[in-house]
């Protein structure tokens, strides 16, 4: 039986290579994503998906999209949390107020949007699966990053406090966490190092893996 899945910020990258899995499989997809060039792609290798330009730190629009996605699918069985975005990079105290709050509003703000939405219906269909897309650094300290890092530990706690809450009506929730993938936004931030960081550690996975620029 097909699923109703629905992805946040899925029109490239992680997202983008869901959807498409989903799809292949037999499943509904409906996703969002605030850039229209990814998502008129994603449009072009999804056409039967819903897809909507959406900023997930906008409750209009996120409620917008979620109305389409409840009048066509009538419910949802896997929703993913992946919108996100890296944030400004340097020490706490040269961070200015603005970008740390776009940080958060996107990573964190955005997850809960989503997540209100899912778990309303899915506490009335008595099952489903939301999935939140934290990360390796959600997990330890990464010096120079304090926004990221912030956001992504919070929806670690966002995770295990919702799964409490949801479990016993049935619906599963989880966090993803990955360590650096390959990808335009990695690569703009290798290009953006390579002067100063080339043959120096960039990131240490969480099983002790190491990237190293050549």
């Amino acid at each position: 039986m097909a699923r109703r899945v629905v992805l946040t910020g899925a029109a490239s990258g992680i997202g983008l290579v869901m959807a498409k899995r989903f799809s292949d499989l037999g499943d509904q997809v409906a996703l969002c994503d605030s850039s229209p060039a990814h998502l008129a792609a994603a449009q072009e290798a999804l056409p039967n998906a819903i897809t909507a330009l959406a900023d997930v730190t906008d409750e209009d629009q996120m409620q917008h999209f979620f109305a389409q996605v409840t009048e066509r699918f009538a419910g949802v069985d896997i929703f993913i949390s992946n919108a996100g975005t890296g944030g400004p990079a340097g020490p706490l105290d040269e961070l200015q107020y603005d970008a740390w709050q776009a940080c958060l509003s996107v990573n964190l703000n955005g997850a809960f949007l989503g997540a209100r939405w899912a778990s309303e219906m899915m506490r009335v269909q008595g099952a489903g699966v939301i999935l939140f897309m934290s990360s390796s650094s959600g997990l330890h300290g990464v010096p120079m990053r304090s926004p990221y890092v912030a956001a992504k530990w919070g929806l670690i706690g966002l995770t295990k406090t919702l799964a409490m809450e949801l479990g016993p009506s049935g619906v599963r929730v989880n966090a993803i966490c990955p360590g650096a993938v390959e990808g335009a936004r990695f690569e703009r931030r290798r290009l953006s190092r390579l002067p100063a960081a080339q043959g120096r550690l960039l990131c240490r996975g969480p099983r002790g893996g190491r990237l190293r620029l050549s």
